[in-house]
């Protein structure tokens, strides 16, 4: 297993001393993160660790963070939440192209996103005639309309049931390799994790405590023997007991 060695390209995010504190209580501490062009980024910590605040952060929408903080361009930044966050008044595709200039052209650009997910022919449906993968597909498709350079994904899959999941999962990694943003997914499946994702970390105490690179091809499946080792590291990282938890299962 390699720890993530410094890349010479010039990073999508580059955060310095990232600190964000609820009155007495602080949640980050001196977070230093570097994220390269098209690099997928899981991240793990436990509940109450700070995971989504670092991504609200990196999103722009909380302004009471401390550090410096550098995203090239904060305009082709995406977020996809666990809920798909669909306007119920809207049709699918006004909702896809929401926010989004150029009329015609985004329109069409978001027929194209939408066929991309699997939607197509789903442009006139209305939010509540959809699936919740279906609901997250649209989501995605709303992210993509947007040429992202960032996508920043909030546990986009975790209302959804195993198998669908799993189809999401391989949809986003190939979706991702043909756009080739920069993905941050906050996440608390370890598995999830280790299938997606190029480099890991784990928020611990407020700082990044784990830092790692999964040097293994895609496409990657639960339960590979592989995988295991990583397993074991992030679930001792996050005070798990994998050997016990093997036991349980």
């Amino acid at each position: 297993m390699a720890t993530h060695d410094q890349q010479l390209t010039a990073p999508t995010v580059r955060i310095a001393g990232l600190g964000r504190a609820f009155g007495d209580r602080a949640v980050l501490e001196g977070i230093d993160l570097d994220i390269q062009p098209g690099q997928f980024v899981a991240l793990l910590g436990k509940s109450g660790s700070g995971k989504s605040t670092l991504l609200r952060a990196l999103a722009g929408l909380d302004h009471d963070v401390t550090g410096t903080g550098v995203i090239d361009t904060p305009e082709r930044v995406s977020v996809v939440f666990q809920d798909s966050r669909l306007l119920p008044w809207k049709r699918i595709l006004p909702n896809v192209v929401l926010g989004v200039d150029g009329g015609g052209d985004a329109k069409a650009k978001a027929r194209e996103a939408l066929a991309e997910v699997g939607l197509a022919g789903r442009e006139r449906a209305w939010p509540t005639e959809l699936s919740g993968g279906e609901a997250q597909r649209a989501a995605l498709a709303r992210s993509l309309v947007r040429e992202p350079e960032l996508l920043l994904a909030d546990e986009p899959f975790g209302a959804l049931d195993a198998l669908t999941r799993i189809k999401m999962h391989a949809l986003l990694r190939e979706l991702c390799e043909r756009h080739r943003p920069a993905v941050l997914l906050v996440t608390h499946d370890v598995d999830e994790a280790i299938v997606l994702a190029d480099r890991i970390l784990v928020l611990q105490d407020g700082r990044i405590g784990v830092d790692i690179t999964v040097d293994l091809p895609h496409p990657r499946a639960y339960g590979d023997r592989e995988l295991a080792g990583y397993r074991t590291l992030l679930l001792d990282a996050l005070g798990v007991d994998a050997a016990a938890q093997a036991r349980a299962s």
